[in-house]
């Protein structure tokens, strides 16, 4: 028998790829933090011996999940200044208490918990949009998440950078140093939005990342307010103008894209750009209902991500796509729109795909990375199942994962965190609430 790290087994193993679908009783042998192989689990277990062995019956086997865009150190700040309009939440509560409270100590206790919270909740993969992404680095490391951590880009002075030719310095310094230090970190440029990073940033972003071979990770389109006031200073909508400027590419990943019409999405899909759809988010600023369903009809990429703690409230991709599985259906009037198989595809290669991750993760392949999850669907809520994928998406949760593995390794068992003190996050976490607390 051949020698495997671990093997994970399963009543159902959903691989995400088109010529191998779902297969029932399966298995997947992971070795030197890869895929060796998958199958049926008599085949497997014939083939390989390990000295772990997890699941069995009553478990579900899939690809982690990507959370496309967040903002993940917002994690302190959850719950702060709710039910506002994006601009007003913005401008008046979250940019003074960034100003008042970042720094290195605060980014890297507060990606701890956000990592902690993303595992437990079967997130293995995060694409990131702040500062200080050394200390970042530092958490997810610690942790063993797979991440994409994008320099934050503004056209105004913060206590980060003082101007936009300091901003693209740091992100320069930034992109060198996690390119050269490989691993499970990559880097990305972000230059916010283009109502905080102007035309010349864009390009300037834009320029960099096809120069690094990197993703450019922006806001776009999220609000009216924003489509108005892009389209009253430069004659254009966000997505055009964008366009316009030459910014479009396969390298972009774009937050949001509320506010897009039919021409737009056509540019979106002609462009192969990746749309994170953060739902949930959208919802609770009410930034309006993203066009999910004409936009893939249109052929474009959509992914999900849970935008940051502080406007969601939380880091749960089962979370969107429930909702927005149910929201598309009611706000399009077609029940068919946004079906639970493609939902997860969202949630899983396409995500890895529009990062600029589809040959490493995203899927259960020979040769990809072992970033897996196991699901414990022997529940009352999960139980009869006749369709497995609309189970996942209409029934099951984050308190349903119960072990994950990135990159091989195993940093989740029965829902526990391996590795790192729970208990020791927490308590950061809440030395931190008070803190903020004296401040609000």
């Amino acid at each position: 028998m051949e020698k495997a790290d671990l093997i994970l087994t399963a009543d159902y193993l959903l691989t995400m790829e088109e010529d191998t679908g779902l297969i029932g009783a399966g298995a997947c042998a992971v070795r030197d933090g890869i895929i060796a192989d998958f199958g049926p689990s008599y085949e497997i277990e014939k083939k390989y011996t390990a000295p772990d062995v997890l699941g069995g019956k009553g478990y579900v086997l899939m690809p982690g999940l990507i959370n496309t865009h967040t903002h993940a150190p917002m994690v302190f700040l959850r719950g702060i200044a709710d039910d506002l309009p994006l601009r007003e939440w913005l401008e008046k509560h979250i940019w003074p208490l960034e100003e008042k409270w970042l720094g290195p100590e605060f980014i890297y206790d507060a990606t701890r918990l956000a990592c902690l919270e993303m595992l437990k909740a079967g997130i293995t993969t995060y694409n990131d949009m702040y500062f200080y992404e050394r200390e970042a680095a530092g958490a997810i490391k610690e942790l063993g998440m797979r991440a994409v951590l994008g320099s934050g880009i503004l056209d105004f002075p913060t206590k980060i950078a003082k101007t936009r030719d300091e901003y693209f310095a740091r992100a320069e310094e930034n992109i060198k140093f996690f390119l050269d230090n490989g691993g499970l970190i990559r880097p990305a440029i972000a230059p916010h939005a283009l109502y905080t990073c102007g035309p010349e940033c864009q390009k300037r972003a834009a320029q960099m990342a096809e120069e690094y071979g990197i993703e450019m990770h922006l806001h776009l389109s999220e609000t009216k307010w924003e489509a108005e006031e892009i389209k009253k200073l430069y004659g254009m909508s966000p997505v055009k103008f964008l366009d316009h400027l030459g910014v479009l590419s396969e390298r972009v990943l774009a937050a949001h894209c509320v506010w897009v019409d039919d021409e737009e999405i056509k540019l979106l899909a002609k462009r192969n750009v990746g749309v994170a759809h953060c739902v949930e988010s959208n919802l609770k600023l009410a930034s309006g209902i993203a066009p999910v369903d004409r936009m893939l009809k249109a052929g474009v990429r959509v992914t999900f991500g849970t935008d940051g703690a502080a406007s969601n409230n939380d880091l749960n991709i089962f979370g969107e796509m429930g909702t927005a599985a149910k929201l598309h259906k009611a706000a399009s009037g077609d029940p068919t729109a946004l079906d639970a198989k493609t939902a997860l595809k969202m949630a899983t290669i396409w995500g890895a795909q529009a990062m600029g991750l589809g040959e490493i993760t995203g899927s259960i392949k020979r040769g990809k990375s072992a970033d897996l999850i196991l699901l414990n669907i022997d529940k009352p809520h999960l139980t009869p199942v006749y369709n497995i994928y609309s189970q996942l998406v209409y029934a099951a949760g984050r308190s349903d994962v119960e072990a994950v593995v990135i990159d091989g390794k195993l940093l989740v068992r029965d829902g526990k965190l391996l590795g790192a003190s729970e208990r020791d996050i927490l308590g950061k976490a809440r030395e931190w609430a008070e803190k903020i607390k004296g401040s609000i």
